[in-house]
């Protein structure tokens, strides 16, 4: 019976310490966390996203099929205008271009011949024929005279006057078929047909060459290389696009603004972008555009407004979703508190304030917020204030406050 009263008794001495210890820790004030209240540019913003474009762009694009050869940018370069970016393989045409240029040689050479009367062998073979051709004429002239002659004083009969007669017809033509012969060296119709093989040689030079030269792709416009995915070897088509080039130092960002907030953007006010890839990373601009039109976007209602964005670095790529804020209004130096320190009481905006060991209800006005803080009227810098809690406050009830860094 000792052992079991000695048990009982502890068991209702630990249960009173119990009940004491819990009461007491219930005596103690809650822990509430508070801020200050501070002064900072304060901005109503409208959030959303959007998406990277260049404002000025082009495309470089094949001029004639063929496959890849070299490579001579990579994505991300800054190129001139004009400056290669990609050369297709022209071996064919180069080709071309040899076996062009020989017949062109070739008949140029015919023309230069037929120009100097026809080709110098030929030529001095036919003036050699005609100087004989010439002394025989001479030689058959003068034993025709002669045999003339003697036929008058019956010394020759006319069996040997015709004889004569016939080797000096026979001279003639002789040199009348050789003339004949040099002038066809030097004839209209060779000469019309040599300066057709000239000028088809001449076109099919300037095909090989515009090949040759369609074979580099240049740049179009002076910028930044923004697409590009070609490898040596593909194939191109005439038409194909080989690159986007486009300005960087200032990018255009579409950005999507649900219905209810398009009333509260105007032309000019200013935006900042955010790129998720590149954290810490601001850049600012202008909004240039307002929308005309809603449109479906998902499951989203959005007008599409353009802005301008300053890209100095040129880090900020074409192509990429970026976060937007655009800043519709902004109150300088202004006292704010964070949003969870607003209590909405009777109808009443208001803060619980912390004076000595205890908080004080204090009505507020509010101004300008965005969605972390609030410009508020009503209270003074350094004033602390709580911060949303499950416990619920009341005033005059006494707290441990906790400061947030």
């Amino acid at each position: 019976m000792n052992a079991r009263w000695f048990l009982a008794l502890a068991g209702l001495i630990a249960a009173g310490g119990l009940a004491w210890g819990l009461a007491r820790w219930r005596a103690q004030p809650p822990q509430v966390r508070f801020v200050r209240v501070t002064r900072q540019d304060v901005h109503s913003s409208v959030a959303t996203n959007g998406k990277v474009e260049p404002i000025e762009w082009a495309v470089a694009r094949a001029e004639r099929p063929g496959p890849v050869e070299k490579i001579l940018i990579h994505l991300g370069q800054q190129v001139a205008k004009g400056q290669p970016l990609v050369e297709l393989d022209s071996t064919e045409a180069r080709a071309n271009l040899l076996a062009a240029q020989a017949r062109i040689a070739q008949a140029q050479a015919d023309l230069s011949i037929i120009d100097h009367g026809g080709r110098a062998t030929d030529l001095a073979e036919i003036q050699n024929g005609l100087a004989k051709a010439r002394f025989d004429l001479d030689q058959a002239r003068q034993n025709y005279e002669t045999e003339q002659r003697l036929a008058a004083k019956n010394a020759a009969t006319a069996q040997e006057v015709n004889a004569a007669k016939a080797r000096l017809e026979e001279a003639n033509l002789q040199i009348q078929s050789l003339e004949r012969k040099r002038a066809a060296l030097a004839s209209t119709a060779d000469r019309a047909a040599t300066e057709a093989r000239l000028n088809e040689a001449q076109a099919a030079a300037r095909v090989a060459e515009a090949q040759i030269h369609q074979s580099i792709i240049p740049a179009p416009v002076a910028g930044v290389v923004y697409q590009f995915d070609l490898k040596p070897g593909a194939y191109l088509n005439a038409g194909d696009a080989v690159a986007s080039i486009g300005r960087m130092d200032q990018v255009r960002v579409n950005v999507y603004v649900d219905e209810p907030d398009l009333g509260r953007v105007k032309k000019g006010m200013p935006v900042l972008i955010t790129w998720d890839a590149l954290p810490g990373h601001q850049w600012e601009g202008d909004v240039d555009r307002t929308p005309t039109e809603v449109q479906a976007l998902g499951t989203r209602q959005v007008g599409e407004v353009v802005c301008v964005i300053r890209n100095p670095d040129r880090d900020l790529l074409p192509g990429t979703n970026v976060n937007v804020e655009i800043r519709a209004q902004t109150v300088e130096n202004a006292l704010s508190v964070p949003k969870e320190a607003i209590r909405t009481e009777h109808g009443q905006s208001g803060v619980y304030l912390l004076v000595g060991d205890h908080v004080e209800w204090k009505k507020v006005s509010l101004g300008l917020a965005n969605t972390t803080r609030t410009q508020i009227d009503g209270l003074k810098e350094g004033d602390a204030v709580a911060l949303y809690t499950d416990r619920d406050l009341h005033d005059g009830m006494v707290v441990k406050p906790v400061f947030l860094e």
